[in-house]
């Protein structure tokens, strides 16, 4: 699983936040989004690109300007 996080310019509002899930919403690959004023998290299994989460946000009406991507691993027991 990878978590990518975006810092996203110009959000301002609840309807901002609405519109920036429902764009990232139509990208292949997101098992999990939480968005807030100014940022959203991203979990998903590689296919999400950080262009594509990008090119989501952009049809929004929003500029993702700082974008941070983490991979995570199963512990093993």
């Amino acid at each position: 699983m990878i978590v990518t996080t975006l810092t996203i310019g110009g959000m301002r509002t609840v309807h901002c936040v609405r519109a920036v899930y429902t764009a990232l919403a139509a990208v292949e690959g997101i098992v999990r989004a939480e968005v807030a004023v100014g940022r959203a998290r991203i979990e998903h299994d590689g296919r999400a690109t950080a262009d594509a989460l990008a090119a989501a946000v952009a049809v929004a009406g929003y500029e993702v300007v700082e974008s941070r991507e983490e991979r995570r691993a199963l512990p093993l027991l």
